[in-house]
């Protein structure tokens, strides 16, 4: 398992961070809600304010790369603040195998702590990968959305998982 040093993204990474999600968007379409055409429009302010907005942890190796992210949203509606959103979860080809994932994950999961009761997301049901690795770390599956994505013709399913954090 390799050393990455992880932490929550700021103003000063916004070029490092539009890179890889513009990576991870257009190497994986199935694999995000957002498309590659519609944030690759986006000034870097939009990034920028997103960064502010939300919490994105980003893994750095050695070097000082960015090699990974996994961002988490909480509503601030006032019956689904309890209820976090682990979302835009990207490591790098380069990076996987090396632990980094489960540590971006392990990272929002310590984040949420506290402040919310849930943790959710959504995954691409072909993602046996990812499943693993989310259900290894909690993460139940509660539904099925059937053609939640629609790619290039194509149609992929989500599946839907929570992780309990009380």
């Amino acid at each position: 398992m390799s050393s990455f040093q992880l932490r929550r993204l700021e103003a000063r990474d916004v070029d490092l961070y539009r890179a890889l999600r513009l990576d991870g968007l257009e190497r994986h379409p199935e694999a995000f809600g957002a498309s590659f055409e519609d944030e690759a429009k986006q000034p870097l302010d939009w990034f920028a304010n997103r960064l502010a907005m939300t919490t994105v942890v980003g893994g750095f190796d050695a070097a000082g790369a960015l090699m990974g992210v996994a961002g988490l949203t909480v509503p601030s509606a006032t019956k689904t603040k309890h209820k976090g959103i682990l979302w835009g979860m990207y490591v790098l080809e380069q990076a996987r195998g090396s632990g980094l994932s489960r540590q971006l994950v392990e990272a929002v999961i310590d984040e949420a702590r506290g402040k919310v009761e849930q943790l959710q997301l959504t995954v691409v049901s072909s993602n046996a990968a990812a499943i693993r690795l989310y259900s290894k770390l909690g993460f139940v599956g509660y539904g099925l959305e059937k053609r939640a994505l629609h790619v290039d013709g194509l149609y992929f399913d989500e599946m839907l998982m929570a992780r309990a954090l009380g």
